[in-house]
């Protein structure tokens, strides 16, 4: 569905913001065994019962909602599609985009949809009080504390005596998670790779038993030579506003990117030589740096805690004990990052770049500084210089994430340019394609707001280097372009500014340095209303080429 700017009700302002993009096809399955393919269906059906999870876990009223647009003959396929996206009745910045819905005169029951997302989700009373919660388990000791602590037990009220209990996921999810158990048992009996196998049929036990741990470890542990690759439990906090306690379940097949695996397997291999020549004093640097567990992957199909925007990369588990004992993984999905490339950066750059540099946009330089930027979160200070016990994350508090984006999207950016002088990325893209994509890319991150760590991190980055004179505006053209011969200057100024800030952690110099580049100037605020007016999207949504065809 194309944006349009003439989108007048609410739902029709929010789906016009959003393009379909098509995930999954016949170039996957070059890799993928006999046994492989035969396991994507009943894969794809776990997905569909996660999704119905996710449904329930969303907010209690979810379910009644779902059946009663998706139920109806002729159903509105607006109102449908909206569900799809953002799982609910609320779309970009909570905005409702369904009435609720009047008792009818057949007798159906009326569906009540509160104005905002409640802060609780689905997984306590929605009479709760949050001081309520914590005074009951401040009166719990023992196994019973824990449960009432745990990510995977939702919180109930008794109808009779009106006290507060813990029921596990295992229990409440019981008619979702006893089939998908029994389905990833069977894709476990045909998937190829042993790894793999072992992860969905501990993950099928963890089902039942509500302990996730040990299917967690073996996830982390998924041979690198698989070539199906399987993301499916409970996972993320985000839906929990009140505690970000309970974990929303989600699901994800890919085929694994092995060539784009590769050129990361470049980056990664380089790691401590990178830090070592990072612009800073040898204080700010670290030693012994050991590559991230980064897999580079195509989705195929995914359901659950899904909603758009489109997950492109995620890092888990959340879970600490996994965490302790195998770490953690970052999965970047390489065909939704094309396709957000594809509908929303390129016509990003064709409105507000200046058309000769919109000629250098290229996707292997957006996707290349993608992987270097989930690299360079492993580079520069992680404590204090001055206090090697102290994090940077505990020094800087609030500005913490917008500073660490913008420090591995800058840091990314100028490691890139080292690997490019050494040939390291000989045969790819040269160094104007990757600073013309990434000013476009600037663009695309900013429309999501200063109040997003994305979003405030890049608009810190486009403000410093356009003082620095690297990025320059022409009042003329209202458009935007990159300095060649100044850019590469600002970028390393940039560079050291912020891992200097970030090993100092000197919170006052950090909100200064926020305060005067966080920004949207003028020039931005008319291009980013350009955008908007002319109906470039914000992001994409999927349509599975699997349900339609079956072949992938």
């Amino acid at each position: 569905m194309a944006a349009t700017s003439n989108a007048t009700s609410p739902l029709s302002k929010q789906l016009a913001r959003f393009e379909e993009i098509q995930v999954g096809g016949s170039q996957y399955l070059d890799r993928l065994t006999g046994g492989d393919r035969e396991a994507l269906p009943l894969l794809v059906q776990v997905g569909k019962l996660i999704d119905q999870i996710y449904i329930r876990q969303h907010w209690s009223g979810n379910e009644a909602l779902h059946a009663h647009i998706l139920g109806k003959n002729p159903r509105n396929e607006k109102l449908a599609l909206g569900l799809q996206l953002f799982k609910g009745p609320w779309g970009l910045d909570e905005e409702q985009f369904i009435e609720s819905i009047k008792k009818g005169e057949d007798g159906s029951e009326g569906i009540h949809i509160p104005h905002e997302p409640p802060q609780h989700g689905n997984y306590y009373p929605d009479d709760i009080k949050k001081q309520e919660y914590l005074d009951w388990v401040a009166g719990l000791e023992g196994q019973a504390k824990v449960n009432a602590e745990s990510y995977y037990y939702v919180i109930k009220r008794d109808a009779t005596t009106g006290l507060l209990y813990s029921v596990p996921y295992s229990k409440e999810y019981e008619e979702f998670l006893v089939p998908a158990s029994h389905l990833m048992k069977q894709a476990a009996e045909l998937v190829s790779d042993a790894s793999l196998a072992k992860f969905l049929k501990s993950r099928a036990e963890a089902f039942i038993s509500n302990d996730y741990v040990d299917s967690d470890v073996d996830w982390l542990r998924i041979s690198k030579e698989s070539a199906l690759d399987v993301t499916c439990g409970p996972y993320e906090n985000y839906t929990d506003k009140m505690f970000s306690i309970r974990a929303a379940y989600e699901f994800y097949v890919h085929a694994r990117d092995f060539d784009s695996s590769a050129i990361l397997a470049k980056f990664s291999s380089r790691l401590q030589d990178m830090e070592d020549q990072l612009p800073v004093d040898e204080l700010y640097k670290a030693k012994g740096l050991f590559p991230p567990a980064i897999v580079t992957v195509n989705q195929l199909y995914s359901g659950g805690d899904v909603a758009v925007p489109m997950t492109a990369a995620y890092n888990l588990p959340n879970d600490e004990a996994p965490i302790k004992i195998a770490g953690s993984k970052l999965v970047i999905i390489k065909n939704v990052q094309q396709g957000k490339f594809e509908k929303v950066l390129l016509p990003i750059a064709q409105q507000v770049l200046d058309p000769e540099q919109v000629k250098k946009i290229e996707f292997e330089a957006f996707f290349q500084h993608v992987l270097m930027h989930e690299v360079a979160h492993s580079l520069g200070p992680h404590f204090l210089v001055q206090d090697k016990e102290k994090k940077v994350r505990t020094a800087l508090e609030e500005y913490h994430s917008a500073m660490e984006e913008a420090k591995a999207d800058i840091v990314g950016l100028y490691a890139v340019g080292l690997l490019l002088k050494d040939g390291t990325l000989a045969g790819g893209p040269d160094a104007e394609s990757f600073y013309m994509t990434y000013l476009a890319s600037a663009f695309r991150s900013i429309r999501f707001g200063i109040t997003e760590a994305h979003g405030l991190g890049q608009a810190m980055q486009f403000e410093y280097l356009k003082e620095q004179g690297g990025f320059a505006y022409d009042a003329d053209t209202k458009k935007f372009r990159v300095v060649m011969d100044k850019i590469e200057g600002a970028v390393r100024s940039l560079t050291t500014k912020i891992l200097v800030l970030q090993g100092d952690g000197d919170k006052q110099k950090v909100k200064e340095f926020v305060d005067r580049y966080g920004i949207i100037s003028k020039e931005v605020k008319h291009a980013l209303d350009t955008l908007e007016n002319l109906g470039v999207p914000v992001d994409v949504y999927p349509r599975y080429r699997i349900l339609e065809d079956g072949t992938l």
